[in-house]
């Protein structure tokens, strides 16, 4: 009798676990269905136990005044663990509706209390590119409240953003921009983008289509990343000259202080390509497309959230490739532009 208690009470633990694994791969495919479906994303999704990370696209758009105000206080809160008081007006701390528009902001915050933790401001620049407008993606500010560093937030917040809009777009290419002088962020851009220059990779080459979407970048939007009109620009190198003068001062770090990647020689790169006493920032351009997607997951992502990403793409395939043949061949419901053949030649 004891013998079979005890393997009951297994199976009772077995099926405890399978029933909690299957509920967060239903919450992860209600995620991406969600993100697929919404013209402007606005979603929660636990990536961490105990944490909430919420995405929310063009919030000048489609939040109220006051969901506004409470989203830039939330932001403020993070930035004002590393950041001087006056600084809080810079870029999207100052809850400019127009700049917010053009935002997407990813924010990590506690489940049980609420409090903020963590954040990552993109923005979406248009920027010519062979004579028609494409639209750029930047990796933006990143910060993350100094007593919850080492978490492993980083996957979250420079990757999983620009994976749902990848994957919102119907995996196709999208191309993505970062202005830092971090080290450790150089590295991580380099090894997750596709096509990425400049980067120490042996690989890395500017090609046309690089140098017209940085001078585009630098002649039209410096003030998404706050970098000031007087600021130079060395086109061979892609490299920022004395860029901390047009709101972001605040950021500037010696090279001493800034986070190092655990590979080398991104370090070394940095440290042979930027004069921190000037305050220079380095320009990366690059991709988001398949290879890059499965780089990310592969190397980025924690174990645990494989299974959920796995069934991700299982609802992706799905909806972007089951279902526009279903629709297609259901002649008795019209679905978005897709009218229903009435046999009277209309």
């Amino acid at each position: 009798m004891a013998f079979f208690w005890s393997d009951n009470s297994a199976i009772r633990r077995g099926l405890a676990q399978v029933g909690s694994t299957a509920g967060r791969l239903r919450g992860y495919a209600a995620f991406w269905l969600k993100a697929l479906r919404q013209p402007n994303i606005d979603l929660a999704l636990r990536t961490h136990s105990g944490l909430v990370t919420r995405i929310v696209e063009a919030p000048g758009l489609s939040l109220s005044e006051v969901e506004l105000d409470a989203l830039v206080s939330q932001l403020r809160v993070v930035a004002a663990k590393t950041l001087p008081k006056e600084s809080l007006t810079y870029g999207i701390f100052s809850g400019d509706r127009e700049r917010l528009s053009r935002a997407i902001v990813t924010l990590i915050s506690e489940e049980a209390t609420g409090r903020p933790i963590a954040f990552n401001a993109l923005s979406v620049m248009e920027v010519g590119l062979d004579g028609e407008p494409v639209e750029v993606t930047h990796l933006g500010l990143v910060m993350v409240d100094p007593d919850e560093r080492g978490q492993g937030l980083s996957w979250v917040l420079y990757g999983l953003t620009a994976l749902v809009l990848f994957v919102r777009d119907g995996l196709r290419p999208k191309w993505i921009s970062n202005v830092t002088q971090v080290p450790s962020v150089v590295g991580m851009v380099s090894q997750t983008f596709s096509d990425v220059f400049p980067s120490p990779h042996p690989d890395a080459r500017q090609s046309f289509a690089h140098l017209q979407l940085a001078r585009g970048i630098m002649s039209r939007h410096r003030a998404v990343f706050g970098v000031g009109e007087e600021a130079g620009f060395d086109e061979a190198r892609f490299v920022i000259t004395n860029a901390y003068t047009g709101g972001s001062d605040a950021l500037k770090k010696t090279f001493e202080v800034a986070p190092k990647h655990r590979d080398e020689q991104y370090n070394v790169w940095c440290a042979r390509e930027l004069d921190y006493g000037r305050g220079d920032d380095v320009l990366q351009i690059g991709r988001i497309d398949l290879a890059g997607a499965r780089r990310y997951i592969q190397q980025d992502v924690p174990a645990g959230s494989l299974p959920a990403l796995l069934a991700a793409s299982a609802v992706l395939a799905l909806q972007r490739l089951i279902l526009p043949v279903v629709y297609w061949f259901d002649d008795t419901r019209p679905f978005g532009s897709l009218r229903p053949w009435l046999g009277n030649g209309r």
